[in-house]
């Protein structure tokens, strides 16, 4: 059975049973070091793994456990028998749903960490018990933790090809399909106009809505659609896409790794063409 999470803001008055601890150094994660069990500390107190905890937030359930998210220092020693492990590292560790909480807890500890004091007056905030967010005793800002909303777009010839882009820091022979942040005063759909555009300089049609995911690196939230070619020559921009062409559904390149929503996204468009495809021969 499928683990169920249920969050909340609000801790136990009296924890009189262990808790499942995200225990940041950084953006690293402490997890159990034997590859036959990687976990997270489940305990009464960090203090039993010789560790001081700083800033603590509680998350809610996850399997029926109380979990919280907590600092243990840039200092922190690591216990023997555990290391730290960045969330990317973490996806390919544990399983998915407590992967996908240990990124909600990295951006609620880093909120946190960042809005100690007022943005405005530069007054120490303080947090609210009645929701999750901190505010500012002087001049009455409240600030909650972010979320960047970006697209991802796939793009079909609507035949047998899609179109990929790669940028230059990647691996050397991996594409993706587009992405970009949403600006101020934007839609969706018209951030996936401006994106396709600006990177790879053609025209689109038919956005559909396919899924979406969580990506907290740092706080982002990848919205994902596909789209028809709707005319224009190929052009990458050269600062964010370096290299761009049409890929057939059948013979992909390298792509991202299984974590990430591109990858869902090109596997099932890329597996539904190339059915389209042998169906009409």
């Amino acid at each position: 059975m499928t683990p169920i999470y249920v969050p909340s803001h609000v801790p136990p008055e009296i924890r009189d049973e262990p808790a499942l601890w995200f225990a940041f150094r950084k953006a690293e994660l402490l997890v159990c070091a034997s590859p036959a069990e990687h976990t997270l500390p489940w305990c009464m107190d960090l203090r039993e793994h010789g560790l001081e905890g700083e800033r603590a937030q509680y998350l809610g359930r996850y399997d029926g456990r109380h979990c919280y998210a907590v600092d243990i220092g840039e200092s922190a020693p690591v216990p023997e028998g555990w290391e730290l492990k960045g969330l990317r590292d973490v996806f390919g560790l544990v399983e998915i749903g407590l992967a996908t909480l240990s990124g909600r807890a990295y951006q609620i500890l880093e909120w946190d960490r960042n809005h100690r004091y007022c943005g405005r007056c530069g007054t120490a905030t303080v947090q609210r018990e009645d929701e999750r967010s901190r505010a500012c005793p002087q001049c009455r800002r409240t600030t909650y933790p972010p979320v960047s909303p970006a697209i991802m777009v796939l793009i079909t010839d609507g035949e047998s090809r899609i179109l990929l882009g790669r940028k230059g820091s990647w691996p050397q022979g991996r594409f993706s399909a587009l992405a970009g942040f949403v600006e101020p005063g934007e839609t969706l759909e018209d951030t996936v106009v401006r994106e396709t555009r600006e990177e790879v300089g053609v025209e689109v049609r038919n956005i559909r809505y396919f899924g979406s995911q969580p990506w907290p690196f740092p706080h982002s939230l990848m919205i994902a659609f596909t789209a028809e070619y709707a005319g224009g020559e190929i052009r990458p921009d050269g600062v964010e896409i370096h290299e761009a062409r049409w890929f057939e559904a059948a013979e992909l390149p390298k792509l991202p790794p299984g974590i990430s929503i591109s990858r869902r996204l090109i596997d099932t468009i890329s597996t539904e063409l190339a059915h389209k495809q042998r169906n009409s021969r």
